[in-house]
């Protein structure tokens, strides 16, 4: 089924990019081989284009038979500010009231250990989940630049949920990775949200019980 689609990373010396679809679950990989651009030349970031997705042993979606979309060759600069709009969210937002939660979120945690409401090896976890959590974002981000399998969404968020969320956090802004989508960024404060509700319910309901 042809789709629709805007370019969102092109590397020319490499000969590989990324199609962003509304479409599509994720990102769709496409080779210069696969691009038939005619008078619009070689794809650039920005540019809207159709294409046929398939996908191949798991590694994610591919894109085939990708050709710019009628009229947008003819108008590269107007496109590539369309697509500016979308990824508007700067890379540091949110960094004024993450750290503030982290502090809090390190000493419910302690204060839980201390009075034996969490067991003792929740310290242990927390920073090795933190820590796989940073590397898992590490991971997609390698696979995004080589072309290769990526870690879907949902399972980086997963990792937040779980009590990953720092991790995440600081990820997102060393990595540069997964920092300027907007709906991912609003599905992870929507994790962060959910694992202060579940910290606090658990605490709540373990101190009337005691």
């Amino acid at each position: 089924m042809k789709k629709e689609g805007t370019v969102a990373k092109w590397d020319d010396a490499r000969g590989f990019g990324f199609i962003r679809s509304p479409a599509s679950a994720a990102d769709v990989f496409f080779h210069v081989r696969d691009f038939h651009g005619g008078s619009a030349g070689s794809p650039r970031q920005g540019l809207a284009v159709t294409f046929e997705e398939i996908n191949v042993g798991g590694k994610g979606p591919r894109g085939m038979a990708v050709r710019p979309a009628g009229g947008a060759a003819n108008h590269p600069v107007r496109r590539r500010h369309r697509h500016a709009r979308v990824e508007a969210a700067p890379s540091g937002s949110g960094a004024l009231g993450a750290l503030p939660l982290m502090l809090i979120y390190a000493v419910v945690i302690l204060w839980a250990v201390w009075t034996r409401t969490l067991p003792w090896w929740v310290l242990v976890a927390l920073p090795a989940l933190n820590m796989m959590t940073f590397y898992a974002y590490w991971q997609d981000k390698y696979a995004a630049e080589t072309g290769r399998w990526r870690i879907k969404e949902d399972t980086l968020h997963l990792f937040s949920l779980a009590g990953g969320w720092p991790g995440a956090w600081f990820a997102q802004q060393i990595l540069r990775h997964k920092s300027r989508k907007a709906e991912f960024r609003a599905a992870y404060w929507a994790t962060v949200t959910l694992n202060f509700g579940a910290i606090g319910g658990w605490l709540w309901w373990a101190t009337r019980v005691s």
